[in-house]
């Protein structure tokens, strides 16, 4: 006889558990499933031991830079590799157990430590139990993806998960994808005394970004010896004395690296595929992302999906959203919505690449009048305080509605500065509202009502046409 629930909740990523709370706060009675590690990506491979890296890479970086802010060390700077995976492993873990605490001590919740499978629209399976529920919310996240490269089967190679096993420096690390992932861990291995190499099929790095984007992230790489090779259409793999062998042209041996270890760094792909979606009406795409509504109500009544799996955004705030949204239709009579939200995401190389609405390349391309201001991070007294000068900042406004379209702080702060134009756009304010607000000195977001008091006509610059 099935365990009868009033809400299951599959998976403990960043939607799943503050649903779960929620629920039962509200009287429910709610079963949630974890067949691994509770707090999913961004608690255990994702968002908090990545940044614990990156905190780890950055103060190496600053102690080999001591000396330009008149600090001397005598000794040579040295990481400890190990150390700094313990203290990876200290962060992420007291998060980890944060969660799962937190969800065996809620009232009314009920949670599972097995594998999830449906047997019917409203039937889940979880080990030995067999659950019942009018309400069931998938929130299973994903994983990397392994591309079909040439020679992939023969060689051992990492990915975001098992670098977080990682407590050595690799000699020579190669990374096949230059987006978010592969850029982050290949700075922060550089940082920490790797030789580190990116190869990237496409002609540019982070291809969704605007070409000058990608080009000054390209040369920020660069200026700390990372060598990059775009353009590798057909990448294959091999073994090598060393390690691997890694041709980012097939045909030819001109560019070819070897490495002591690969990383794969190419995408993510949902974790759907197990999940017995096949007893049930819900409908995937041809990528496995299940197919939801507006406010992430799957094809079947009664069911939704959050975060990563459902193919609407694949970051941490983005899935919290999702909990927000799914809540706020259940419990408060709020008819919020997926769409109402705008793009926003960070980079987190060093410095960071603040994003918020739309590219150059989108305003463009829709034909709208437009506006642009810009100013380098050499103009940013904030910037050249902390000697990290690297990097511009970007905003574009609708001429007619006066509206902000979206910005870019590719620079020192830039992570945190983002937030004040993005809370404009939510507010649908004329950009004149935050051009007028007198922002604290010295900052960086004291620029922004500078750059919206020198806009300009938006023309098509040569780098931006197609």
């Amino acid at each position: 006889m099935p365990e009868q629930y009033d809400a299951i909740i599959i998976g403990t990523g960043q939607a799943g558990p503050s649903l779960a709370v929620k629920l039962a706060e509200a009287g429910q009675k709610v079963a949630i499933v974890e067949r691994h590690l509770f707090g999913g990506t961004c608690v255990n491979t994702g968002c908090i031991p990545t940044k614990t890296l990156v905190a780890s890479a950055r103060a190496a970086h600053v102690a080999h830079r001591a000396n330009d802010f008149g600090v001397l060390i005598d000794s040579p700077v040295r990481v400890d590799m190990k150390r700094v995976k313990a203290r990876k492993d200290g962060v992420s873990g007291e998060s980890r157990t944060g969660v799962e605490a937190w969800l065996k001590n809620t009232p009314n919740c009920t949670a599972y430590q097995a594998h999830a499978r449906f047997l019917s629209d409203h039937e889940v399976k979880a080990g030995d139990a067999v659950l019942r529920a009018g309400k069931i919310f998938i929130n299973t996240g994903g994983r990397a993806a392994t591309p079909a490269i040439s020679g992939l089967d023969q060689i051992p190679y990492l990915t975001n998960s098992s670098m977080m096993d990682i407590d050595f420096l690799p000699e020579h690390l190669v990374i096949v994808g230059g987006s978010y992932i592969g850029l982050e861990f290949g700075q922060m291995y550089r940082r920490f005394g790797s030789k580190v190499t990116i190869v990237e099929k496409s002609p540019r790095l982070i291809n969704r970004e605007d070409p000058d984007i990608s080009d000054a992230i390209r040369q920020i790489l660069e200026n700390e010896e990372i060598d990059i090779h775009l353009s590798a259409e057909c990448i294959a793999v091999a073994k090598a004395d060393a390690g691997v062998e890694v041709r980012a042209d097939c045909g030819s041996a001109a560019r070819t690296v070897v490495g002591s270890h690969l990383l794969l760094a190419v995408g993510r792909r949902p974790n759907t595929d197990d999940l017995g979606l096949e007893n049930t009406g819900i409908q995937c795409d041809k990528r496995g992302y299940i197919k939801v509504d507006d406010q992430l109500q799957t094809g079947v009544p009664g069911v939704w999906a959050l975060g990563d799996c459902n193919g609407r955004g694949a970051f941490t705030h983005t899935s919290y959203n999702d909990f927000e949204i799914v809540a706020a239709n259940l419990l408060n009579n709020d008819s919020r919505r997926v769409s109402d939200r705008i793009t926003a995401y960070n980079l987190y190389i060093d410095p960071p690449l603040g994003r918020a609405g739309a590219t150059v390349t989108e305003v463009l391309a829709s034909g709208r009048p437009a506006l642009i201001g810009e100013r380098p991070m050499t103009r940013v007294g904030r910037a050249r305080e902390k000697g990290e000068t690297q990097g511009f900042m970007r905003i574009i406004v609708d001429s007619e509605s006066r509206q902000i379209l979206g910005a870019a702080i590719l620079g020192t702060e830039g992570d945190e500065a983002i937030h004040c134009i993005l809370d404009c756009m939510y507010a649908k304010a004329p950009y004149i509202t935050l051009q007028r607000a007198m922002h604290i000195h010295p900052t960086v977001s004291e620029l922004v009502p500078t750059l919206l008091g020198e806009l300009k006509p938006l023309v098509n610059p040569h780098y931006f046409k197609t």
